[in-house]
């Protein structure tokens, strides 16, 4: 077997700068660490940590990777119940999960990445909400690694799953059921996620189709998923327009912020059924997401993997509703 001291001896460095460079210590020269990942790589190095539990079989933890750069909502309600789901799941299938952030991996190059989850033990990844700037973990999946489950993305391969709702239909539905429910709708304000991305693509997709169907014109802006933005946009595009539709709770919010300063009515509808959206006191439609029961499809699915399936992709079912004060305050 490979030992540390090989690999020490084969890149020219001694044992500690090893083990600083498997640890991502930052106090290592660059042409340093690139010897040292190129001998771990040649010689097919395992970490001892990591040798002892595949040597023992045990495959029992996941590394939950979340990504809250973009989206403030995701500190607070929606990561935590996407986490207590994860939570709920683990411990009924007796396996350990590590919980780390997106931004974690930002200075680190793919070898990195991959040395870092090893040494921490992590052989199988839930990650949420994957964005195309992470682009290690696009790697990761690529390589496949890692058994993965993906949430909210549609890449699947023999150790890669996923987990999502119907994105289209649901901003299909939310946005002709806001429209149907106002007379003359002739310019429509879509305030979209982040550009590029899936779930951006196929929501704006969703709204092109009402477009055909409806004749009206589709002001598109992107908020990337944040009340500031969203509440800027509209304050620009807000009096123009007839009706706002928006890819987050939270960019609604911030809309409904910005006609209440303008001292305008324009109905407005969001998407993810977050109680915080009932505290505008404003009635608006939403799709209702269950990130608890994402979260345990998703662990139902990396157990599927561990046993030994395929890669398949899972639709979780939505909920098109009003929510409103009423629906959220405690009684």
């Amino acid at each position: 077997m490979v030992s540390i001291n090989d690999v020490a001896k084969k890149a020219g460095v001694a044992k500690s700068t090893v083990s600083k460079v498997l640890n991502n210590y930052s106090l290592v020269s660059d042409e340093t660490r690139s010897k040292v990942e190129k001998a771990v790589e040649e010689l097919g190095y395992v970490p001892n940590s990591v040798a002892v539990s595949l040597s023992k079989k045990v495959f029992n933890r996941v590394g939950l990777i979340v990504d809250i750069r973009h989206n403030s909502q995701f500190v607070d309600e929606i990561s935590m119940q996407y986490l207590t789901g994860a939570f709920e799941k683990a411990k009924e299938y007796h396996i350990e999960v590590v919980t780390f952030f997106s931004s974690q991996f930002d200075e680190m190059n793919y070898k990195q990445v991959t040395a870092y989850l090893k040494s921490q033990r992590i052989n199988c990844l839930i990650i949420y909400n994957l964005s195309i700037e992470n682009k290690n973990l696009y790697k990761i999946i690529e390589k496949q690694e890692f058994y993965c489950v993906l949430v909210d993305s549609p890449i699947t391969n023999d150790r890669t799953s996923s987990v999502s709702l119907d994105h289209y239909s649901a901003q299909y539905e939310v946005a002709k059921k806001t429209l149907q429910e106002n007379s003359y709708i002739d310019r429509v304000l879509y305030i979209a996620g982040g550009a590029g991305g899936y779930i951006t693509n196929r929501r704006l997709d969703a709204m092109k189709k009402l477009q055909e169907e409806f004749g009206f014109e589709l002001i598109v802006k992107h908020g990337d998923f944040n009340e500031y933005k969203a509440r800027e946009i509209t304050l620009k595009f807000g009096k123009k327009s007839n009706a706002i539709v928006c890819a987050s709770d939270l960019m609604a919010i911030g809309a409904v912020f910005a006609l209440t300063e303008m001292d305008i009515y324009r109905p407005v509808c969001g998407f993810d059924g977050i109680r915080l959206m009932g505290y505008t006191k404003i009635a608006m439609n939403t799709v209702k997401q269950n990130f608890n029961l994402k979260s345990k499809q998703a662990f139902d699915e990396l157990k599927k993997l561990l046993d030994g399936e395929k890669g398949q992709h899972t639709e979780i079912p939505y909920e098109v509703c009003t929510i409103n004060y009423m629906d959220v305050i405690q009684k």
